[in-house]
């Protein structure tokens, strides 16, 4: 199989465990054990296909991951496929087991109004996508790197469950908004948490890498965003890119390639 073949699968199933898991353990005892149930399930996602796709997920992830310059435009597309795959893969598998009525209780609606949903989860997109921005490229969380993303998400969504019902994860979002029919306003779980990723990497890139460049940066994701869709040039498709070489480690995240083989 090819290498990037492994990869979008990796991702397909890494999103299915974290949303079959967590929307499965809301319908089954309610919101209040959301996070544990989420961040438990991406603990184990991120175990089994971490070192294959480097362990998203989450577009908000691999849009962080773009923004960062630690993948390729050519490589976000088909991850975001993969990824709102796996959800709706998942939530279709809680459909079969019990009803779209009962899928509709793990979908994420704001619950102490818009404005409230909105801004937490900017804030909390933003902070997650900063812990995995730092911990997978820092030497002193090598070894538990895994363990940081998994309680971080938990300990995000204890703060956005009472106010938004917690995505973070607009793919997650995606897949119980359809499934269960539920789509009362879904722009948020879109747009706050792909805002928040901006943020989260903003502050990353200034704060804790001290790149006060950040024109020449947006530059150069715009040439390369044109040129991987539809304005020419072009690299080759899929993770095998030109700059990584054919079969060369995943893209990087949350389980990327250079830290989690050990």
């Amino acid at each position: 199989m090819q290498k990037h073949v492994q990869q979008y699968l990796a991702e397909v199933f890494g999103t299915y465990v974290l949303v079959f898991v967590g929307a499965g353990a809301v319908i089954g005892f309610g919101s209040g054990v959301a996070p544990f149930a989420f961040g438990f399930a991406l603990l184990t996602g991120l175990y089994i296909f971490g070192e294959i796709s480097g362990g998203h997920f989450n577009p908000i992830v691999s849009l962080s991951m773009l923004l960062d310059r630690r993948m390729t435009a050519k490589e976000v597309g088909p991850y975001w496929i993969a990824q709102f795959v796996g959800a709706v893969l998942a939530a279709l598998c809680l459909l079969l087991m019990t009803s779209s009525d009962d899928v509709a209780k793990a979908a994420t609606v704001p619950q102490q109004g818009v404005r409230a949903a909105f801004f937490v989860e900017l804030f909390c997109s933003a902070l997650f996508m900063l812990v995995i921005l730092v911990v997978t490229k820092s030497e002193a969380a090598k070894s538990v790197t895994y363990i940081v993303i998994g309680l971080s998400l938990m300990a995000f969504h204890f703060t956005a469950v009472p106010f938004s019902g917690s995505g973070l994860n607009p793919a997650r979002s995606f897949g119980t908004a359809l499934v269960g029919n539920t789509w009362t306003d879904f722009w948020i779980y879109i747009l706050a948490p792909l805002a928040g990723a901006f943020i989260g990497w903003l502050v990353y890139a200034v704060v804790v890498k001290g790149d006060m460049n950040l024109k020449d940066d947006f530059k150069g994701l715009r040439t390369e965003v044109g040129s991987a869709y539809g304005r020419g040039g072009g690299a080759p498709e899929g993770p095998g890119d030109g700059t990584r070489g054919t079969g060369g480690p995943p893209p990087e995240g949350p389980g990327d390639g250079t830290r989690d083989t050990a």
